[in-house]
């Protein structure tokens, strides 16, 4: 709802940067998808190194206690 009423503002004031606006942000939002799927990847992959790295440990410390 903050975007669209920024959106708004910018529009009264100066209308070509608005639609200039609205028109590249798909363009903007397609070219940015190959870096976050690239986030993603890396975050999965950090994780599963620091699980087996920590896998040791965990198994040496025996069962939880709930």
């Amino acid at each position: 709802m903050a975007k669209f009423l920024l959106w708004l503002i910018l529009l009264v004031i100066c209308w070509p940067i608005a639609l200039l606006a609205l028109i590249m942000y798909p363009l903007v939002w397609l070219l940015s998808l190959p870096f976050r799927l690239v986030g993603i990847t890396l975050t999965g992959v950090f994780q599963l190194l620091k699980a087996i790295i920590m896998l040791p440990a965990r198994i040496l410390s025996g069962p939880r206690k709930t």
